[in-house]
């Protein structure tokens, strides 16, 4: 009798957790439409007050811009689920890009070996944000990576004495520069690639599971035998590369690199495409898709500025009440899964 009564609450807490993650996935699914359709909206009325905005010179010109920020955008996601936050990709990219201007100052025209360094010393950096997070145990990353962030952008104008470097080798503007089929950016379609394979890998992959735990509780993902020192490292690191590649993209785009853009909020436009994307500052959640739809609203409100003629410091108000609203939104959402879950556990 006991052991038929244990089966049964076995059998009804597997039901309630189904229950659960049934309507977990149906609010994100709701919450991604309610994103398509903010997006669906900007563009409807954007092109109603320019009608130049549906150009298509003007579409890839978006493509381009959410290229970029989405590259930032991966990594920053990756340490938003962790829980954690880099707020030092922005400066890592400039500083990437003007390592590539220091070896262009010093005479090195072999694109090749500018990419590879420019990979390996961005991937540093966010090794370093990820050792001084689990070696040195900061209390939090934002007190490192803010840090970082202003190292990065000292080290960014002492490499080109403060100079912006220019006529770049080829295969360095590639990625920021190559077109394909009615001017198609080639950085958006590796975008494309490379969320499908982030997307696998969070969704499929032991290791990307471990970083949704991670950010849902520490010590239980600790506990259940999970290194959580090297998931963390990982994600840093992965950060850092993804920075270095939107510095090489920014080559590409402007064909310059400029130390003084390391103080851009480019961090900041990162953080509010993760979080319009679904992602939370409470950590263990997000998805690329939503990071996707993010970034594209991000770069599409630019955009609409741009063709608006908009006054950069009102860009500026605009933005920064589209981040604040991006962080009340995320607040909601915790406020009522928290109380979602209070209400399934007094059912049982």
């Amino acid at each position: 009798m006991s052991d038929q009564k244990n089966l049964n609450e076995e059998v009804k807490d597997v039901a309630v957790e189904a229950a659960e993650e049934k309507a977990l996935k149906k609010q994100k699914g709701g919450f991604q439409m309610g994103t398509v359709l903010a997006l669906v909206l900007m563009c409807v009325v954007l092109s109603i007050l320019n009608h130049n905005f549906y150009n298509v010179t003007n579409i890839m010109s978006v493509f381009k811009q959410t290229a970029f920020n989405a590259f930032l955008a991966t990594g920053m996601l990756l340490c938003l689920i962790t829980a954690g936050i880099d707020l030092s990709v922005g400066a890592n990219a400039v500083f990437c890009a003007c390592i590539m201007g220091a070896m262009k100052q010093a005479g090195m025209s072999n694109g090749l070996l500018m990419i590879l360094v420019a990979v390996l010393l961005g991937t540093a950096v966010g090794c370093t944000n990820g050792l001084l997070l689990t070696k040195l145990h900061l209390p939090h990353p934002f007190v490192s990576t803010l840090g970082m962030k202003n190292v990065l952008w000292g080290l960014a104008l002492v490499v080109t004495n403060s100079q912006m470097v220019s006529a770049f080798p080829e295969s360095v503007q590639w990625l920021g520069k190559k077109t394909i089929v009615a001017g198609f950016p080639i950085s958006f379609l590796v975008i494309i690639v490379l969320y499908i394979i982030m997307h696998i890998f969070l969704s499929r992959t032991a290791l990307g599971r471990s970083i949704y735990c991670l950010g849902g509780n520490k010590e239980a993902t600790r506990l259940s035998g999970i290194n959580t020192d090297r998931v963390l490292l990982f994600c840093y690191s992965l950060s850092g590369l993804m920075a270095s590649l939107a510095g090489i993209l920014s080559v590409g785009r402007s064909g310059i690199c400029n130390g003084a853009n390391a103080t851009q909020p480019y961090d900041t436009d990162a953080i509010a495409a993760c979080i319009i994307g679904g992602a939370s500052f409470m950590g263990g959640k997000g998805t690329m898709v939503g990071t996707m739809l993010g970034c594209l609203i991000i770069a599409v409100l630019r955009n609409g500025f741009t063709l608006l003629s908009v006054d950069s410091a009102v860009q500026n108000v605009v933005l920064g009440l589209v981040i604040i609203l991006s962080v009340f939104m995320d607040v909601v959402r915790e406020e009522r899964e928290v109380k979602r879950r209070r209400l399934a556990a007094a059912k049982n």
